[in-house]
């Protein structure tokens, strides 16, 4: 999973990546791109591991990209987007702390600044294909029945400034995906408070439809900095009951349906990172393309389960592990082992 960082200057997004990331950018390098990866914590898979005894623990990851201040909507620059195009979501950062050198909050309208020029971005994305598909018809050249139908909401939508994540037929449309609009990308607005201020912002009708929380981003910063023990007493004099990492980690999670599977055995625990409902032999296509052209069956029992019981053994006795076919939808926990033959 990789998340995009955006947000107006100032706003705190380099503080918020180093939070996140638990790093800290070398002098004199803001002009340039910054991608941190970090291990989802799961105590699942810490579980698992104990149980298993494997060679090799493996976690699922998120891929945390800042692009560097190179330019940007403030300074006229539209391809300043390009290197978040390929995010499978966005965090948007929104300044609500002021202090010296800076004036009062102003939450909607820094909000605005970006998202509206997202949307002009995309405007002008389905403009240009859509004077390129009349061309190509006229050209006598084969187009998707279903593409122009498409682009012509997507541009309807535009035009009222409605982001395109708003409508589900198109975001999540495969056929549209390849275009990577940048409105129609899952958004999580954070709120860059003040250190002593955890209380989410009165905000205008807005943010009535958008993902928001709030993080103190400089108090995250140093938390990320201590070691554990410093950490916890840093945590409860600040009234935070998980770091930022981890709540950012949870809501960006929600925000796309994304749950977690596992394989289990002596060489590798894992976690495996899908959409929730995703059918068993997609599932299977995740680990390896041949897991699923050889697909048998998916022998499948939930995390739950198997600590109820103890051992897959057990568990295996009580009947709770299953035989599921090639449309089971996958569920968060559940830990599978995949039959096939190639």
């Amino acid at each position: 999973m990789k998340l995009g960082i955006i947000g107006l200057p100032r706003s705190g997004k380099a503080t918020i990546f180093d939070a996140l990331t638990r790093s800290s950018a070398p002098p004199g390098s803001r002009a340039e791109d910054r991608i941190g990866t970090i291990v989802v914590p799961d105590k699942r898979i810490d579980v698992l591991s104990d149980m298993y005894n494997p060679q090799k623990t493996i976690y699922a990851q998120v891929e945390y990209f800042l692009p560097g201040a190179k330019g940007g909507p403030d300074k006229g620059d539209q391809t300043a987007w390009t290197p978040v195009r390929d995010a499978d979501a966005l965090i948007h950062v929104v300044r609500n702390f002021s202090g010296y050198g800076f004036d009062a909050p102003t939450l909607a309208e820094d909000f605005l600044a970006i998202e509206q020029d997202l949307i002009l971005t995309d405007q002008v994305s389905v403009e240009k294909r859509l004077e390129r598909l009349v061309l190509e018809k006229k050209r006598g050249r084969s187009i998707h029945p279903e593409e122009p139908g498409l682009l012509e909401k997507c541009l309807e939508a535009l035009e009222r400034e409605q982001p395109l994540r708003r409508i589900p037929e198109i975001a999540l449309s495969p056929l549209l995906k390849g275009f990577a609009f940048l409105s129609a990308k899952p958004k999580l607005v954070l709120f860059n408070n003040e250190d002593e201020d955890d209380q989410s912002p009165e905000t205008a009708t807005v943010f009535a439809a958008e993902e928001t929380m709030v993080i103190r981003a400089k108090l995250e910063q140093e938390l990320g900095q201590m070691s554990e023990e410093e950490a916890d007493e840093f945590l409860a004099e600040f009234n935070v009951t998980a770091s930022a990492m981890d709540r950012v980690i949870k809501r960006s999670y929600a925000l796309q349906g994304l749950i977690s599977f596992f394989t289990v055995g002596e060489d590798e625990v894992r976690a495996w990172t899908i959409r929730a409902g995703t059918p068993a032999l997609d599932a299977a296509d995740v680990i390896h393309s041949d897991i699923k052209k050889g697909f048998i069956r998916a022998e499948v029992v939930s995390y739950n389960d198997l600590m109820a019981a103890g051992s897959h053994a057990q568990a295996r006795k009580q009947g709770t592990v299953r035989l599921e076919g090639k449309t089971y939808p996958v569920s968060d926990g559940d830990i599978i082992n995949f039959r096939f033959n190639v």
